[in-house]
């Protein structure tokens, strides 16, 4: 096997320990090849494999994938229900690989809105991966910053409330232990493909100081290449985190 020209540019020193998509383009792609928006979606899941797979090799330690957003309800039905089973699938064909490649499955967002099927199929590869170690793979699911944001604070309230927390206690630190990503760093890269540069109620809290990486190229196209264009992009930003 040939290495990648740009794989060799990649300082494996600095590589980022969380890495953060928004895998934009599905339908847009599926567009151009005269094909419905599923199409697109099943295409799609070629990439996220890709991604997954040389994200473990290079040592990155996370992995957060924004699949299906609180907004895409209100997509139509069918292609809701085609995506549905298409996660289903996915997550039932590839739990064996993620098991043997020692990868853990995570998820963010409201799985109680989806379908039974789902909600098992995601259960069963979690309980398969538990133990896996060399990289947690994150799928954001019917999920929401601003929602996630407005439950943290609920739940900070009702801690205040209940006399468990004092108002003095509360400062970021604390604030970020009631989000979902509680047992995760926050991203050093967030990527979005498709050519879009918004980050579209994604992991808005957490982005803070991540850097960002835009390209034109839609999901389904988008390849180990390319993403290793996108870690050699991150590689060149001087991080300072608002200090000198």
């Amino acid at each position: 096997m040939i290495m990648s020209k740009l794989l060799e540019q990649i300082d494996k020193d600095k590589i980022p320990v969380h890495v953060a998509i928004i895998m934009d383009g599905n339908g847009r792609w599926a567009k151009k090849q005269q094909k419905d928006r599923l199409f697109g979606h099943n295409r799609g899941a070629q990439s996220v494999m890709h991604v997954v797979e040389a994200s473990a090799d290079l040592g990155v330690g996370y992995l957060t994938l924004y699949a299906f957003s609180t907004e895409n309800w209100g997509r139509p039905q069918s292609e809701i229900k085609g995506l549905m089973s298409l996660l289903g699938k996915f997550l039932k064909s590839e739990a064996q690989k993620l098991y043997k490649n020692n990868i853990r499955l995570h998820t963010i967002g409201d799985i109680g809105t989806l379908p039974l099927p789902l909600q098992k199929a995601i259960q069963d590869v979690k309980k398969k991966t538990e133990c896996n170690t060399r990289l947690h793979l994150i799928i954001a699911l019917s999920y929401g910053s601003r929602a996630e944001i407005v439950q943290a604070t609920k739940l900070i309230a009702n801690e205040v409330k209940q006399g468990h927390l004092d108002m003095a206690q509360i400062d970021e630190s604390l604030f970020a232990q009631y989000l979902e990503t509680a047992d995760f760093p926050d991203p050093d890269l967030l990527i979005r493909t498709s050519g879009e540069q918004r980050v579209s109620n994604f992991l808005l809290y957490q982005i803070s100081y991540s850097e960002l990486y835009f390209t034109n190229i839609e999901w389904p196209d988008f390849s180990k290449d390319d993403y290793y264009r996108a870690l050699i992009s991150f590689q060149t930003r001087k991080r300072t985190c608002g200090k000198i």
